[in-house]
């Protein structure tokens, strides 16, 4: 396969052993620095341009794309995209998890816990933020890397002068965030592919540094996960719809809070520490991808006038719940299950023996019919009532 690396940094550890692994798996690898190309949009015959040059067939990509060329950068890969190259991350993932703000608002419809946070943008309403989130305040800007723009804020009036210092003279969009003291100068970096924990490594500050980003000077020391941690690691890549993802956790008090799903994980802390070929594993699962492609089942299945996918929530009062897949009948009735998601679990393809319950999320595919005959109905939203007007005063 002919693989392309987007990145501005050749020399860069993990660019180089993306490379070497795409060359020891019999690839060819060339790193392609992505605000080289140039862009053309032409109905039905999408291209990119490299340093003049109109771009060679490519297999697949690995974006890695910077915090500061963000928007080129997921730009290009989105034309990768267009002229159907196997791209490691989408472009729209790429996205959304580099920005802090939106990847928290995507995780929290979710059993995925992180800390507390706020985002404001009126200078009026920073102190009650601060009431609601707590001190000692963790000030982030909305994009950054390696522990960049993150700044602890000891006490309310720090947090204040600093967030407004941020916002109204730097220009600056920031996140207001718990400071999770138990966890304060370590974290966990779980790097995740193709839907499993490949790697984890702990990592700690050093002296009066509460970071613990390796670019900060932070030890790192490999661990092995418990189910909990590695459940949220996996689910936080899946929801961003990302394949290679370093997702970074604080032990808390209650568990796992994820702080930060990243789309360009650096591999060099990582196999350092824990001894693992994390390059080798990211190309392996490009080997697989573009051999066996996915599918977009709701594209394709859909075309079909009369079928659908749907997800059918199970609540207590519906047919479905504590019946096996077999009792639900559906096949005789044009419908199948295709998975089912039980406390941010997949189960593909479940057995007929298996037992649906409540709170489960089916993903079935058939008639339209027969599934929104089974899907609960939207619970009307209530009316606010109006406050009576007070009764008018009488004259004195």
């Amino acid at each position: 396969m002919r693989i392309a690396i987007l990145s501005r940094g050749p020399r860069l550890y993990s660019t180089r052993r993306l490379k070497e692994a795409c060359q020891e798996r019999g690839h060819e690898a060339l790193v392609l620095n992505p605000m080289r190309f140039a862009i053309d949009v032409e109905q039905g015959k999408p291209s990119l341009h490299y340093r003049y040059r109109r771009l060679r067939d490519y297999d697949a990509v690995i974006p890695r794309i910077g915090a500061s060329i963000t928007f080129f950068g997921t730009a290009v890969v989105r034309q990768f995209e267009q002229m159907g190259v196997f791209c490691l991350n989408p472009s729209h993932a790429i996205s959304v998890s580099r920005d802090k703000l939106r990847s928290i608002q995507v995780l929290s419809r979710h059993r995925i816990g992180f800390p507390k946070t706020t985002f404001v943008k009126d200078k009026e309403q920073v102190l009650t933020a601060l009431d609601r989130v707590g001190t000692p305040t963790v000030v982030k800007l909305l994009e950054g890397t390696q522990g960049l723009g993150v700044i602890l804020a000891e006490d309310r009036k720090v947090a204040e002068a600093v967030t407004e210092t941020l916002q109204q003279a730097a220009g600056q969009n920031v996140l207001l965030q718990e400071f999770v003291k138990e966890s304060r100068g370590k974290d966990i970096r779980a790097l995740v592919i193709g839907g499993r924990v490949v790697a984890a490594m702990r990592r700690r500050a050093v002296g009066d540094e509460f970071r613990s980003n390796v670019h900060r000077g932070g030890r790192v020391e490999a661990v092995q996960l418990d189910e909990e941690y590695e459940r949220t690691a996996i689910h936080a890549a899946q929801i961003m719809g990302l394949r290679m993802a370093g997702v970074d956790m604080l032990e808390g008090r209650d568990g796992p809070m994820v702080m930060e799903v990243n789309s360009s994980p650096g591999l060099e802390g990582i196999e350092q520490a824990t001894g693992i070929d994390v390059a080798r594993a990211a190309i392996e699962l490009i080997e697989e991808e573009v051999l066996f492609p996915e599918i977009d089942i709701r594209q394709r299945l859909t075309l079909q006038a009369g079928y659908g996918v749907l997800e059918i929530p199970v609540t207590p009062e519906s047919e479905l719940a504590h019946k096996t897949v077999r009792d639900t009948n559906l096949r005789e009735r044009d419908a199948i299950i295709l998975s089912i998601s039980r406390e941010g679990v997949t189960i593909p393809n479940p057995k007929e023996s298996r037992e649906i319950l409540p709170g489960d999320i089916l993903l079935c595919f058939g008639k339209s019919l027969t599934l929104r005959g089974l899907a609960p109905p939207r619970a009307p939203r209530k009316k606010r009532r109006k406050k009576a007007a007070p009764p008018p005063s009488s004259p004195t």
